[in-house]
């Protein structure tokens, strides 16, 4: 009897910190993504589908006045990348019993987006200003954010794209049971179908001359989930730790 008892005592003790835990992951992850998202703006386009004016053109490598300016979202998006994850680990633990096997492989996926992003944006911010700074511009041009055809691109374009499959997956955590979990649920899977409808969208109309326009849609569409549902799943943990 006395074993029993304890165990509910920590069984409600854990649960009572994993909602805690989730509960500032889902606040940290949308106010990391609002002040990234502030950044990102002034970062106006000089190169791509959309630049206003006075494009720069290959090899890109006349850029250097863009440093720091076009730069300072990268280290914030990398801690954007890493309080998602925490996020999908709290989703995880959230998840009853029969659901974790849906949840585990949101998780799996979060993990390898972030891991795609993070470096990427390492890579972008840690080497390629010295680079220009240095004058060591030689292959620089398929690395450099300002190429529309280009790896930093490409990896933006796959890492937000595993990004809305992990959130897919996540959908069967959330029951009806209240509106709120209804609609991060909806909003999930909302986010994954405009990602896979506006890729295809793109692709038919541009071909592989797609430049940066997928990219801005799927990392907006991502970050406006993590903004969103990061709100609502905060509530969620906070209602959730209070019940317990």
């Amino acid at each position: 009897m006395t074993n029993q008892i304890n165990y509910e005592i920590d069984s409600g003790s854990l649960s009572s910190n994993s909602n805690r835990f989730g509960f500032y992951s889902a606040i940290a992850t949308a106010v990391i993504t609002i002040v990234t998202f502030g950044f990102a703006m002034i970062a106006i386009p000089i190169s791509g589908a959309n630049c206003p004016g006075n494009c720069v053109e290959y090899p890109y490598l006349d850029t250097v006045s863009q440093y720091p300016r076009d730069f300072l979202w990268m280290p914030l998006a990398i801690v954007l990348v890493l309080a998602y994850v925490t996020l999908m680990v709290s989703i995880h633990s959230y998840a009853p019993g029969e659901k974790k096997i849906f949840s585990q492989v949101g998780l799996s996926f979060a993990l390898i987006a972030s891991t795609i992003l993070a470096g990427d944006y390492f890579i972008q911010f840690s080497a390629v200003p010295m680079s220009l700074i240095n004058s060591e511009t030689e292959g620089l041009a398929m690395l450099i954010q300002y190429n529309p055809h280009g790896v930093f691109l490409a990896l933006e374009e796959l890492g937000y794209l595993v990004m809305s499959l992990s959130f897919l997956f996540v959908v069967p955590v959330f029951s009806n049971r209240n509106r709120i979990e209804s609609a991060v649920r909806w909003i999930f899977i909302i986010a994954f179908i405009l990602a896979i409808v506006s890729l295809a969208a793109i692709s038919i109309a541009y071909g592989l001359e797609r430049q940066d326009r997928f990219e801005v849609v799927v990392l907006s569409i991502n970050w406006l989930v993590l903004i969103i549902n990061g709100i609502l799943l905060g509530i969620v943990f906070r209602k959730q730790k209070k019940e317990n």
